[in-house]
């Protein structure tokens, strides 16, 4: 007689929201170019300012404060729409991930020429330098370079084992701190790594109803180096 088939249970994957206020914010020696930027708001050294940084860098956790304490409008470069010069001649407003969501280069030195007429400003998130984004406007990239840049760099141990405590936090889920630091001094040093491997162990932990372990948090590791990530749960 034949054995009936395994059934692999997946675990259902909810929204986690992040914590997002000033006072979540993780602060340490790589960001503290960018808060000091938002801190220091109306203050800066020039209308256009951009944040720099790797995917989960926390460029979107600051922008989204600085907006919040602002009142600046999230607006889409991706077409030339008068709106949104409107929009720019009466505060300021917010691009995010520019280089990801893509941008008309026209529609861009419009809305830049629109904050530097009325007094307002605009903060733009991206994972390149200006000079990455191919701009081929000259106009465009003279006011470009007029810019001011702030760079976030990728973490040191220290905060990525901070951002891993949160990104489970986020979760409703504790981890020994021993198994953070374990993990921290063998994975990827990067905070998209810590996104994936936090998302992971807490799926097969859910789906086998167990503890994140040591064994556990080795077994993702190796899943990572293999490039293996097969969504089926045993």
């Amino acid at each position: 007689m034949s054995k009936p088939p395994v059934t692999r249970q997946l675990p259902l994957e909810f929204d986690h929201d992040p914590a997002s206020g000033r006072d979540d914010l993780i602060v340490s020696d790589r960001l503290n170019a960018a808060v000091a930027i938002v801190d220091r708001w109306p203050d800066w050294p020039s209308p256009v300012v951009i944040l720099a940084g790797p995917t989960g860098s926390g460029k979107s956790h600051l922008a989204t404060i600085w907006a919040n304490r602002v009142g600046a409008t999230r607006v889409a470069i991706d077409k030339p729409d008068p709106m949104v010069l409107e929009i720019a001649a009466q505060g300021p407003v917010l691009i995010e991930d520019i280089d990801h969501t893509g941008f008309d280069q026209t529609a861009l030195f419009h809305l830049i020429n629109a904050v530097r007429e009325h007094g307002s400003a605009v903060l733009i998130t991206s994972r390149l330098w200006p000079a990455g984004w191919h701009v081929t406007l000259p106009d465009l990239a003279s006011r470009l370079k007029a810019a001011t840049v702030v760079e976030i760099a990728e973490p040191d141990e220290e905060l990525l084992a901070k951002v891993m405590v949160k990104l489970f936090a986020d979760r409703q889920v504790v981890v020994d701190d021993r198994i953070i630091a374990w993990l921290v001094a063998r994975m990827e040093r990067s905070l998209a790594a810590a996104r994936t491997v936090v998302t992971r162990l807490d799926q097969l932990a859910l789906a086998r109803g167990s503890k994140i372990t040591r064994a556990l948090a080795a077994e993702v590791l190796a899943e990572m180096d293999s490039g293996v990530n097969d969504t089926e749960v045993s």
